[in-house]
């Protein structure tokens, strides 16, 4: 048992820096302070609240280098899309300051001869679990939400960005949030079920794996605590005959690549009517192969490492099952030799249901292609899944669009575009991609008291 946890670059492998785990009177010190700082933040304004997401919007611009910088040494992330995350961060503090204050306000309710009105109340303490692949963006999404509502949040950031989650911290240190407001924990799983436990944590919000959210939810469950789980996905990539197959290859290369394939949303079973399979596989493995891999911190660069070096092996190991199966092997297939944690953007064709890479989460540089008769046999293989986060179509014919839309059992549905995670609209899952909603109105009030008051007028 260790009592230290480590970041390390899984571009060169090499030991970035190490931080010890809290102690157990570290970490009641810590719930400690984010239950005082719940006190004072809950009876603060609107406008005070709205004040420091401004301020905050602003940390993020002025140390978006840093930041991403740091994200890409400790993740691998390519560091132009590092940036574009603090940048979207950024702009998450914007529209919350700016739509925020609507979402909280007492809501009217028609009730004869009474008056009665919906207030939404903070919750207190949220304990949230978060994973390394958008270290700020997973963060801050629900972070900023929260912290409008008057709740304050407890951070249990993933081992491996823990140099992220203390940047995040400094970063509210220099708002007027009140100190404890954000408090970054270091601690294991034991000290994670010591947090859900205690008295003074409200509710827990987790992103991360089926196993982490089941565990965490029953926990939960036990001492009658809410939870938001935003867990894994294998997501549905569907492409009918009709469809601008010039723009879907192009969508299909960012849903799948970007983040090097690191990404909940992504697109990872490629769904294709059988008439265009051939041409869609040939356009498709030929943008692939011009993907620029390499050193992070390269501005060029489009793929860099996997985050860690375990995560390469499990994936690996999904492949060549997958290959076994009877998939066929068009593009890559293997770890890269050399320095770093590099796996070769790869493409699996005639992959069938029973297979591994269509029944599990492909969570990495991987692509696989089903084909499908036409859109019923599509919508079939799509829904065909434990899983239930997002889902793409393209088409060009708006009544199957909405048909497929409709029947698709995932909690969004991207039509001729790239699947994305923006405040102005609820993202979250069915079926073993969790519960609950994050971003929009429907974020914000996941972790509220939607109090009702009565006045009786007579």
């Amino acid at each position: 048992m260790t009592d230290h946890v480590i970041s390390r670059n899984p571009a060169t492998g090499a030991i970035l820096a190490t931080y010890p785990l809290q102690t157990a009177e570290e970490l009641d010190r810590s719930l400690a302070q984010s239950a005082e700082a719940a006190e004072l933040w809950r009876n603060t304004t609107i406008e005070q609240r709205v004040k420091v997401l401004r301020q905050l919007g602003e940390q993020l611009r002025q140390r978006q280098d840093e930041l991403a910088t740091m994200a890409t040494r400790e993740m691998g992330k390519p560091v132009a899309q590092a940036r574009a995350e603090v940048l979207k961060c950024a702009s998450l503090c914007d529209w919350y300051a700016e739509h925020g204050p609507a979402m909280i306000a007492d809501k009217p309710a028609p009730v004869e001869g009474q008056q009665a009105w919906q207030s939404f109340r903070p919750l207190g303490v949220i304990l949230a679990v978060m994973p390394w692949n958008f270290p700020y963006w997973q963060v801050l999404r629900g972070a900023v939400s929260m912290l409008l509502a008057g709740n304050t949040y407890l951070l249990k950031h993933a081992p491996s960005v823990m140099g992220s989650a203390y940047l995040m911290a400094e970063l509210f240190e220099a708002t007027e949030l009140p100190h404890g407001a954000f408090t970054v924990i270091n601690t294991d799983n034991d000290g994670v079920s010591a947090a859900i436990s205690d008295s003074r944590v409200a509710a827990v919000a987790v992103t991360g794996s089926v196993r982490a959210g089941a565990a965490i939810a029953t926990q939960a469950g036990a001492v009658l605590k809410k939870t938001v789980l935003e867990l894994g996905g294998a997501d549905p990539f569907i492409v009918l005959a009709d469809a601008d197959l010039d723009a879907a290859v192009a969508s299909a290369v960012v849903g799948r690549y970007q983040n090097t394939g690191q990404v909940c949303m992504a697109a990872k079973r490629f769904i294709i009517e059988e008439s265009i399979a051939a041409e869609f596989e040939a356009r498709f493995s030929q943008a692939v192969t011009a993907l620029k891999i390499g050193d992070p911190l390269d501005e060029q660069t489009f793929i860099g490492p996997m985050a860690r070096y375990d995560l390469r092996d499990e994936l690996d190991g999904q492949v060549q099952q997958t290959l076994k199966e009877g998939a066929r092997l068009v593009l890559g297939g293997h770890k890269i030799e050399g320095e770093g944690n590099y796996y070769a953007p790869t493409i699996l064709a005639d992959v069938t249901p029973e297979m591994t890479a269509f029944q599990q989460e492909i969570f990495g540089p991987v692509a696989a292609i089903t084909t499908a008769r036409n859109a019923e046999h599509a919508l079939a293989l799509a829904n065909n899944s434990d899983f239930g986060l997002s889902a793409t179509v393209w088409s060009r014919d708006e009544s199957v669009t909405s048909w497929l839309a409709e029947r698709l059992e995932t909690g969004a549905v991207f039509i001729n575009g790239n699947g994305a995670s923006d405040p102005r609209v609820a993202i979250g899952g069915v079926k073993k991609s969790g519960y609950g909603r994050e971003l929009s109105s429907f974020g914000v009030h996941e972790f509220c008291n939607i109090q009702t008051v009565w006045k009786n007028r007579r």
